[in-house]
């Protein structure tokens, strides 16, 4: 598998005369075309945004397509009246060709890196936190190798991810700077909006749409709720360090806890989590293990008390505004090995905190108790976002369309 592997990454430099071609052939500006997470999942901003378009595409004049490398989010879609495509299929093709607008969340090859000459790129982005990020992330080895041999491996991977020419979406006028350096953009490349993901979880505009796993898991935390019961989701972000939670928790003792209290422990891991195959073996009552590919974002408003660690689910979280736990087991590990970050955690992630399975269980009966943070949340919460309106797919439209006309 390793060799197959290599000859897949080396070998698509030889699509490098189709890139270029590419570039010949005119593109429509009504055609706005998705991916999300190299085209496996349907998720995050690029979902909130297409969906978005897609309800009111006959008023907006945009005709919004999802291109994916998996054929079960083709029918998905097709399913409920929305119009994707197979990347490889002839259709799949044309549209990469012929859209205009690129929208992703991570790089071009969200939707078709090799067929995207002339089209205008926007990356959406999947998080907006205390991470370093891109450029910044110094533990990043694509985008600072340290020798010869690393430039030379990685070149194929920065030939296809981000580039100065495109535009990035950031949420405030601090991440726009931030941004800017993380990606290498010139401030004018940077698009200041919300997050359209946050447009679903501040109200109820965008109509969304479920997998047959995402509704049977949205049904049973709607039960539990109807029932007067609390909600506690925990997501964790993926480091090496994660591994460090089996030796922490005590899982039965902790489900008794639970039981004991009225809580569903709904947790959400990271789909690069290494804790994916422990949580799946794991059964308790009181938890409920949600797929790692599943959509944080439709069961995020369910949840009456957040638990995370690093992850920039938490920025999210605060438009909520309801109580957060840090839980830090492995800050030490984290920090030193892992990840830098762009501010003080105690600024950043003001809430409570918990660094062991004693600490969570008392952390937990104070944040279902009272929201003791309110205020110093407030603070950060500004700072990481300019509108708490819920209007970013507005704001988004109208921007992409002054790019298009040469406006902005």
């Amino acid at each position: 598998m390793k060799v197959i592997n290599g000859l897949k990454y080396w070998g698509q430099l030889l699509f490098l005369p189709i890139y270029w071609l590419s570039f010949l052939i005119p593109r429509d500006k009504k055609l706005w075309l998705f991916g999300s997470t190299f085209g496996r999942r349907f998720a995050d901003n690029p979902k909130y945004f297409y969906l978005y378009l897609s309800q009111r595409k006959e008023s907006l004049g945009i005709r919004p397509i999802w291109i994916t490398h998996e054929q079960k989010i083709v029918e998905l879609l097709e399913n409920n009246g929305y119009e994707a495509y197979y990347c490889y299929s002839l259709k799949g093709i044309w549209y990469a060709c012929r859209g205009k607008v690129y929208l992703f969340d991570n790089y071009s090859k969200d939707i078709n890196f090799w067929l995207s000459g002339g089209a205008i790129k926007i990356n959406l982005w999947h998080g907006v936190g205390n991470k370093r990020i891109n450029y910044d992330n110094q533990h990043d080895k694509v985008r600072h190798p340290k020798n010869i041999l690393e430039k030379i491996r990685y070149f194929p991977r920065r030939l296809s991810d981000e580039k100065p020419n495109h535009y990035i979406l950031a949420t405030s006028p601090m991440m726009c700077r931030i941004f800017a350096r993380a990606f290498q953009v010139s401030k004018g490349h940077v698009i200041e909006a919300g997050y359209p993901r946050n447009d679903y979880i501040l109200g109820e505009e965008i109509e969304n749409v479920f997998s047959r796993e995402e509704r049977k898991a949205f049904n049973q935390i709607h039960k539990w709720k109807s029932a007067g019961k609390k909600v506690v989701m925990y997501m964790p972000t993926f480091r090496e360090s994660e591994v460090l939670f089996s030796s922490v928790m005590d899982m039965e003792n902790f489900n008794r806890f639970l039981s004991q209290n009225n809580i569903l422990f709904l947790t959400k891991l990271h789909p690069k989590s290494k804790l994916k195959r422990e949580f799946g073996q794991q059964v308790f009552e009181n938890i409920l293990n949600l797929n790692a590919d599943m959509d944080s974002y439709i069961f995020l408003k369910q949840a009456d008390v957040l638990v995370t660690d690093y992850s920039s689910v938490y920025s999210d979280y605060m438009l909520l505004d309801r109580p957060v736990i840090a839980f830090w087991y492995d800050y030490k590990e984290y920090t030193e090995n892992t990840r830098d970050s762009y501010f003080d955690f105690d600024k950043y992630m003001p809430e409570i905190r918990a660094k062991n399975f004693e600490e969570l269980k008392k952390a937990l009966e104070c944040a279902l108790s009272e929201d003791i943070c309110k205020e110093a949340r407030s603070r950060s919460r500004e700072k990481m976002f300019s509108s708490l309106e819920g209007d970013a797919c507005s704001k988004l439209t109208g921007k992409i369309n002054r790019i298009l006309a040469g406006d902005l």
